[in-house]
């Protein structure tokens, strides 16, 4: 446990449930097998990580709080393998288990999932005196049941102090009476309101599905996860929706644990839940377009090794290059977005991986616009701008031109609207230098900030 770093305010957490092994085995795939119709995965690289209540356990570690991990695990090569993985970032108290530690293999051909491989069936045979003893004296718990028996061996003890945070599993038991807030996915709150003969899927059924819940369980709130959506958050009726702040299709693998171990850690540093609820559904978000569980940073590498800041379009764009992605960068005022900006903005990004906005500083559009511009200040715009599922990262950059921040991301494509036909373009002579292509997309025509302006003034006189 040496060397795990705790940032000061942060609340420890006791993380109770159900571990496994994950292990994914990364190459490419150019052709069929001989023998069968099925894809040849050649030159495949392995990966270990935590998984399942361990990746938990590791995220909320990886924030920065002091974390314990009360889970089955046993001494095969598996259950090393898990332990030593942990050893950098969280406290782990074993819990007997009968059979070997479960794991889970998946094969991915340029990062998108073959198969996947599942051994061990190991479940958690009993509760030990210290696993009580930590959960007594825990001032906040997570559950993150599996459904592999961790959570049923110490239901008394949870049920004393009932936890924050509980989410569920279909092979699970129902959480404890009086838990602060549940996690289920969309698909498993249907499962478990099980309501005969009612359709699922929408959020109408996710409403009714989670004010079911919160009744049968009897929680405090109730918040189903929805994938790109975002959540809805129920306390049994008017259910509020917590939409993601952007669209990412990326890897969701893992993405149920970062949101729990995000609303878990908030709520136990004081957060209210509807505020605990939105900073998970930002911090899942923001995990699916980093690449998701696969795209952690090897945790053997210790707490020295932060995570990557997805915010940070620098950091973005070297991902995208690193995975022989396709950068697009557009930019401009964005003043008063309108259907130009956004019909154009769409388009680029359907060009390659990822859209890095570069948007003028207030004193460049000054320079550029005259006084009274911009209208919306820096802050407003890039607010506005992060917004919009399309655009993936937004760069700010104060002279007159983007030529400097160009450089330094490197983009492959370079897009400006088609208003600017037959005006030189000096970024289009930068971008060679690397290979890249400025091109112009067709712009909505009469659309534009400076003539919507015209026109308000013109109606206010």
């Amino acid at each position: 446990m040496t060397g795990r770093r705790r940032t000061e305010g942060r609340a420890p957490l006791v993380v109770v449930g159900d571990a496994l092994l994950d292990r994914d085995l990364t190459g490419s795939a150019d052709r069929l097998a001989p023998d069968a119709p099925v894809p040849v995965v050649s030159e495949c690289a392995e990966r270990l990580r935590p998984g399942g209540a361990a990746l938990t356990a590791y995220l909320a570690a990886r924030d920065g709080r002091d974390v314990t991990l009360i889970t089955g695990v046993d001494d095969g090569p598996a259950g090393a393998a898990l332990r030593e993985l942990l050893a950098p970032w969280v406290r782990l108290i074993a819990l007997p288990l009968t059979g070997e530690l479960p794991e889970k293999t998946r094969v991915l051909a340029r990062d998108r999932p073959v198969v996947r491989l599942d051994r061990g069936v190991g479940r958690a045979a009993d509760a030990t005196d210290e696993a009580r003893a930590a959960l007594r004296s825990a001032r906040a718990v997570l559950v993150s049941d599996y459904g592999r028996g961790a959570a049923d061996a110490l239901r008394d003890v949870l049920a004393e102090r009932p936890p924050l945070v509980w989410d569920p599993h279909p092979r699970g038991g129902p959480p404890v009476p009086g838990t602060r807030l549940v996690t289920p996915a969309e698909k498993e709150a249907h499962a478990f309101a099980a309501q005969a003969g009612r359709p699922s899927g929408g959020l109408r059924a996710a409403a009714l599905d989670a004010a079911a819940l919160v009744r049968d369980w009897r929680a405090a709130a109730v918040a189903v996860t929805l994938g790109a959506r975002g959540a809805l958050l129920s306390y049994g009726e008017h259910p509020l929706l917590v939409p993601a702040p952007a669209a990412h299709h990326g890897d969701s693998c893992g993405a149920g644990d970062r949101f729990a171990a995000t609303a878990a850690g908030l709520l136990a540093d004081g957060a209210l839940v509807g505020e605990a609820v939105e900073g998970a559904v930002g911090a899942a978000t923001t995990f699916v377009a980093a690449g998701g569980a696969g795209a952690l940073p090897p945790a053997e590498s210790g707490p020295s090794a932060a995570p990557p800041d997805t915010d940070d379009p620098r950091a973005l764009t070297a991902r995208v290059r690193a995975e022989h992605g396709t950068v697009v960068a557009a930019g401009g005022c964005f003043d008063l977005l309108h259907a130009g900006h956004v019909g154009l903005l769409q388009a680029a990004r359907r060009l390659g991986d990822c859209l890095v906005v570069c948007v003028n500083s207030d004193a460049s559009v000054r320079r550029r616009k005259g006084d009274g511009r911009p209208v919306n200040s820096l802050a407003d715009r890039v607010r506005v701008l992060r917004a919009l599922a399309c655009v993936d990262a937004v760069a700010v950059f104060d002279e007159d031109t983007p030529e400097r921040l160009l450089g330094d991301l490197r983009p492959d494509v370079w897009v400006k609207g088609g208003d600017y036909a037959g005006a030189d373009l000096p970024e289009a002579v930068l971008l060679q230098e690397w290979g890249g292509q400025a091109v112009l997309l067709p712009y909505l025509d009469g659309h534009s900030s400076t003539a919507l302006l015209a026109r308000a003034a013109e109606g206010a006189r």
